[in-house]
């Protein structure tokens, strides 16, 4: 249909994970982050392809930061019935460094509840703004679009120093200098 069509843009969404594969030290996001860097990589090989095969078609790919979106909880819903893993938390926030040995079941269970809360409710980027962001750099026919003041400072910063990207210091300046908290 599209090749048919006077002119299309395709708009594939990856992540800043699709760039920095973390989310922030003692927590891994392989399976994310490995899928995210393959829509960046599959979007960046299409738009050679389209712009040999089908140049009335343009493709973009979309980066977001942290987002103000359901996400977090309907992720859980979706790979977990909806239960919350109390044992799986538990091991996850004691890597983070927090005491857990004083909470029990229903407290980590509550935890986790507002932790998917403040994801929505925090984000330095709400839904909307994003919508209004992406389709502005539609409109400009930009291939690639930063999404949110962190995926720009985080752009910035992987760009300046790779080698830094997964240090504590990267990831206390990244704290510091944006609203990211995931």
């Amino acid at each position: 249909m599209l090749m048919k069509a006077r002119e299309g843009y395709i708009v594939n969404t990856s992540s800043v994970n699709g760039f920095w594969a973390s989310i922030g030290p003692g927590r891994p996001h392989t399976a994310y982050s490995a899928a995210k860097f393959g829509v960046k990589g599959f979007t960046e090989a299409l738009q050679e392809d389209l712009k040999m095969n089908a140049p009335h078609i343009k493709c973009a790919v979309v980066m977001p930061g942290h987002i103000g979106t359901e996400i977090v909880a309907n992720s859980r819903t979706i790979l977990s019935d909806g239960k919350v893993d109390v044992a799986g938390a538990r091991k996850m926030m004691a890597a983070m460094g927090m005491d857990v040995s004083k909470m029990d079941d229903t407290q980590i269970g509550q935890m986790i509840e507002m932790q998917a809360i403040a994801f929505r409710d925090n984000a330095p980027t709400s839904a909307a703004q994003a919508a209004t962001i992406i389709l502005d750099g539609v409109r400009a026919e930009k291939w690639r679009i930063l999404v949110g003041d962190d995926a720009h400072y985080l752009d910035e910063q992987v760009r300046k120093a790779p080698e830094d990207a997964y240090t504590p210091k990267f990831y206390e300046d990244l704290t510091k200098s944006t609203r990211w908290g995931i």
